[in-house]
C-alpha cells in the first residue's frame, strides 16, 4: 500500500485540517477482487440482469468495499506509524458500476486519551460524481507525538 512519506505527528495536526482525498472509479474488476476475497458473488453485484431482478437499474457495488475505501483514506494519511483505533461508516446510498467515489476527511478533535495515547478524531465523507453523500463516516486514530 502506498502511504504518504511520513506519518503526521499529533503535535502538528490541527482541528479543521483536511486529509488528502482518495478517489476510486468503481467497476467490475474491483468488485470481482472484493467478491473473491469475501466470497460475495451475489448476482446484483455481478450481473445487470440479477440487479434488475432485485429492483435496481444495473449492477450495484458492495457496501463493505466502500468502508474499505474510507479505511484506505485514513491509512494513507496516518502512514506506517499511526494506528486506526475505531472506524465507522453509514451506507446511505447505492453506487453503480463506473461511479467515481471520492473520499474526504477532516480533523474534528485531538486529545490525549485516558490511556495516554495521542489521538485524533476524524470525520469522513464519500461522495459520488453527482455530489451525492453516499457514505459518511468517522474514525479515531493514534499518532506519534514529538514529546
Amino acid at each position: 500500500m502506498t502511504t504518504q512519506e511520513a506519518t503526521p505527528y499529533w503535535d502538528d495536526v490541527e482541528v479543521g485540517q483536511e486529509l488528502p482525498s482518495f478517489e476510486r472509479v468503481t467497476d467490475l474488476m474491483n468488485w470481482n477482487r472484493w467478491a473473491a476475497t469475501y466470497d460475495e458473488f451475489v448476482p446484483y453485484h455481478m450481473d445487470d440482469e440479477g440487479a434488475k431482478e432485485n429492483g435496481q437499474p444495473a449492477v450495484i457495488g458492495q457496501g463493505r468495499i466502500r468502508v474499505s475505501y474510507l479505511h484506505t483514506l485514513v491509512r494513507k494519511w496516518i502512514g506506517e506509524e499511526g494506528a486506526i483505533l475505531t472506524l465507522s461508516a453509514q451506507l446511505r446510498g447505492i453506487n453503480f458500476k463506473n461511479d467515481v467515489l471520492t473520499c474526504t476527511g477532516r480533523v474534528t478533535g485531538k486529545r490525549v486519551d485516558d490511556e495516554g495515547r495521542h489521538v485524533v478524531d476524524l470525520e469522513m465523507l464519500m461522495t459520488n460524481q453527482k455530489g451525492e453523500r453516499v457514505t459518511p463516516g468517522a474514525a479515531t486514530v493514534e499518532l506519534p507525538s514529538k514529546s
